[in-house]
């Protein structure tokens, strides 16, 4: 599902889970922003969310709510302090783990890095920003669940719900190393893929039931990094409105195996976004 490819990877199947998600699921999406209110404009218009007002005990923290009344992730406003330290609008994944301590120790010792260490978080659960070994960033996280929810899973990936993550991309300057990385730490593994040529191979993510998106190699100049699409009724109405609310599309439409189409564009802010859905 990337950079002007021919093919790409086919709808996600989902077996049928119960309780809660095991270790190595994505299970919340977050975008880093500049510009919170921006970007609520941006996104609420392209995919239809609703960006919930921001919490004060939380740094100005807001939910994406759905259409359906579910959640897609969350917004978090970048501090003059985080710009001045390098952070720049992003969207970042979290994954699931038992223990996040232990999983950074792991992580670190895999040839990883913490970009910020154990955190709790009152009533939500204990995080760490890590970055695998090529460097591509992501969150780990042990969940707090609600009372009387703790055997609910998380429902911001899903394959076919409109609104949510329906595919999770890894572009990486070594995929060989990439595919290890993940595979230990995380149970995925990555034997099924699609010959890309020149681009070399296209890797599905499968773990216990589910795909969850595909590794491959970096295109050009770019920097290893993980590229969410989100699923909306129609990518040519959202390109529409990307380019009518400041957005720039990089990539597309172009039609995959399947029949959904994607497009990969920059918001506003200078946040990668990625879409799927059909024409």
């Amino acid at each position: 599902m990337s950079d002007v490819r021919e093919a790409s990877a086919p709808a996600a199947n989902q077996e049928n889970r119960t309780g809660p998600n095991p270790a190595g699921d994505f299970i919340w999406y977050e975008l880093m922003t500049t510009d919170a209110q921006g970007a609520k404009a941006f996104y609420d218009a392209v995919v239809g969310w609703n960006f919930g007002e921001g919490a004060e005990e939380y740094q100005g923290y807001r939910m994406i709510n759905t259409r359906d009344g579910g959640m897609a992730g969350g917004v978090m406003p970048l501090t003059a302090e985080m710009q001045q330290h390098g952070a720049r609008p992003t969207w970042l994944g979290y994954l699931n783990v038992g223990d996040v301590d232990s999983k950074v120790a792991e992580i670190e010792a895999a040839g990883g890095k913490a970009l910020m260490g154990p955190t709790d978080i009152p009533s939500v659960g204990r995080i760490a920003m890590v970055a695998d070994p090529q460097g591509a960033p992501f969150y780990v996280m042990k969940p707090i669940p609600p009372a009387g929810r703790e055997n609910e899973p998380s429902t911001v990936f899903s394959p076919t719900d409109q609104g949510r993550c329906a595919w999770n991309e890894l572009s990486t300057s070594d995929p060989v190393a990439a595919r290890r990385f993940y595979g230990e730490q995380f149970g995925w593994t990555t034997d099924n893929f699609m010959p890309m040529g020149e681009h070399g191979e296209y890797r599905f993510i499968d773990h216990q039931g589910l795909t969850l998106g595909a590794i491959s190699g970096t295109m050009g100049a770019q920097h290893p990094h993980w590229r969410f699409y989100f699923r909306v009724p129609s990518v040519g109405r959202a390109k529409e409105m990307a380019e009518a609310n400041g957005g720039t599309i990089v990539m597309g439409p172009m039609e995959v195996p399947g029949g959904d189409h994607i497009v990969v564009g920059v918001d506003p802010q200078g946040a990668e976004f990625a879409l799927v859905g059909k024409a």
